[in-house]
């Protein structure tokens, strides 16, 4: 199965370990385009959430040669399913952020599987997330078939 992983940034080491799960279970994984930097060595962790902290990571968008969720919508087209990375952040559990938020919905629109690595967080959206039925599979990746 081909699985785009939506998360944010901050669980860049997070989504590598799963991405590498996934990987020795056979399954194709895309990741986010900044992880992808930061693992590689491009940019730092430290100086991506500074930036973020300081001014959020429109700059960071704006560097990018593509539109970056114009990017993600069709990387999770040419999936099967999209796997959100959803832990604890900004005292949230469970933290889904807008634009993971975004690719969900993309998701739903496209028919494509979602699964939650973890429960529907509180927030304000949880009817909505709940509306797109995801699948949630309590950090088991092999309930991804």
């Amino acid at each position: 199965m081909k699985i785009a992983i939506c998360a944010s940034i901050d669980f860049t080491y997070k989504t590598k370990e799963i991405a590498d799960k996934l990987l020795k279970q056979g399954h194709r994984v895309e990741i986010p385009f900044y992880s992808r930097k930061i693992l590689s060595g491009k940019i730092s962790m430290e100086e991506f959430l500074k930036t973020k902290g300081e001014s959020g990571d429109i700059s960071f968008r704006k560097e990018s040669e593509e539109d970056l969720i114009k990017r993600y919508f069709h990387l999770i087209q040419n999936s099967d399913a999209i796997l959100v990375v959803n832990i604890d952040k900004k005292g949230i559990k469970n933290y889904i952020g807008g634009n993971v938020f975004l690719e969900m919905g993309f998701a739903h629109i496209l028919d494509k599987k979602i699964f939650l690595l973890n429960d529907i967080p509180d927030v304000l959206y949880k009817d909505e997330i709940l509306a797109m039925q995801p699948i949630i599979i309590n950090d088991d990746l092999n309930k991804i078939i």
